[in-house]
C-alpha cells in the first residue's frame, strides 16, 4: 500500500512534466497549488517560464535535485520519461489521474523508485492536509 503521507513528507522538489501556462489546464492548477508547499519546477519545452518559475525543456536540464516527477502525459507517452527520471535520481514518479503504464512502472520500481499511478497530487495532498 502506498504511504502518501511519507511521500509528501519526504518531498521538497517536484518537477511537473507537461505543466501548462494555461490556468484552465489541470497541470497549471496542480502546480499553482503545490507551490505553497514545495519547490515546483515546470518542465515543458514550449515555455521559458510558467507561474513566474523557470521552465526547463526536459528533466535532464534541471540543475538541482528533484525528489518527485509529477507527470501530465498520456499513458502511451510515459516511457520516454522513465530513464531521464532514473538518471536524475528521483525518489517518486507520480502519474496523474488517468495515467498508467505497466512497463514504465516495472522499470521505475526495478530502479528503486516509488511509483504512483492514476492519482492526483493536489487531491491527495489536500485530502491528507484536511485530516491533520
Amino acid at each position: 500500500m502506498l504511504d502518501l503521507n511519507g511521500i509528501f513528507a519526504a518531498t521538497r522538489t517536484i518537477a511537473i512534466v507537461g505543466m501548462s501556462d494555461d490556468p484552465a489546464r489541470a497541470s497549471h492548477e496542480v502546480g499553482r497549488y503545490l507551490m505553497d508547499f514545495y519547490q515546483v519546477i515546470p518542465v515543458n519545452p514550449n515555455h521559458s517560464t510558467i507561474l513566474g518559475l523557470t521552465c526547463y525543456p526536459d528533466l535532464a536540464s534541471i540543475p538541482m535535485a528533484v525528489d518527485m516527477v509529477d507527470l501530465f502525459q498520456r499513458s502511451e507517452n510515459v516511457l520516454p520519461y522513465v530513464q531521464p527520471a532514473i538518471d536524475i535520481g528521483v525518489s517518486v514518479f507520480w502519474m496523474q489521474l488517468g495515467i498508467r503504464n505497466a512497463q514504465a512502472s516495472a522499470q521505475l520500481m526495478a530502479a528503486g523508485i516509488t511509483v504512483v499511478e492514476d492519482r492526483c497530487t493536489k487531491i491527495d495532498h489536500a485530502r491528507l492536509r484536511a485530516q491533520l
